[in-house]
């Protein structure tokens, strides 16, 4: 049961990397056809869904398919950059939300 778990998370984070890639593309296609987006959510909605897949298959995989130690520990580590990096950039995203909102 549990290693169906483990797969359901690499599905889901593969999931969101296939959507994030959809969702460019459909960004995309509306650019193309005169609509101006807000780039700041357009970003934003491009990238969160591939990191935080991104970090879901990273954090699973290598031990599911029984990697070396060594290579789980990198991998490991470059998960904690990646999400370090998700950290940074939604805090910079929400302040200039929160600042373009404000009433002042």
């Amino acid at each position: 049961m549990l290693r169906f778990m483990d797969w359901s998370v690499v599905a889901m984070g593969c999931v969101l990397v296939l959507g994030s890639l959809g969702g460019r593309w459909w960004e995309r296609t509306k650019v193309s056809t005169g609509d101006n987006p807000d780039p700041g959510m357009r970003y934003f909605w491009a990238w969160l869904p591939l990191l935080i897949g991104l970090g879901m298959i990273s954090a699973t995989l290598p031990s599911l398919l029984h990697a070396p130690h060594p290579l789980v520990e990198v991998v490991d580590t470059l998960n904690f950059v990646l999400a370090v990096a998700v950290l940074v950039f939604t805090v910079r995203l929400g302040s200039g939300f929160f600042r373009s909102r404000s009433t002042t």
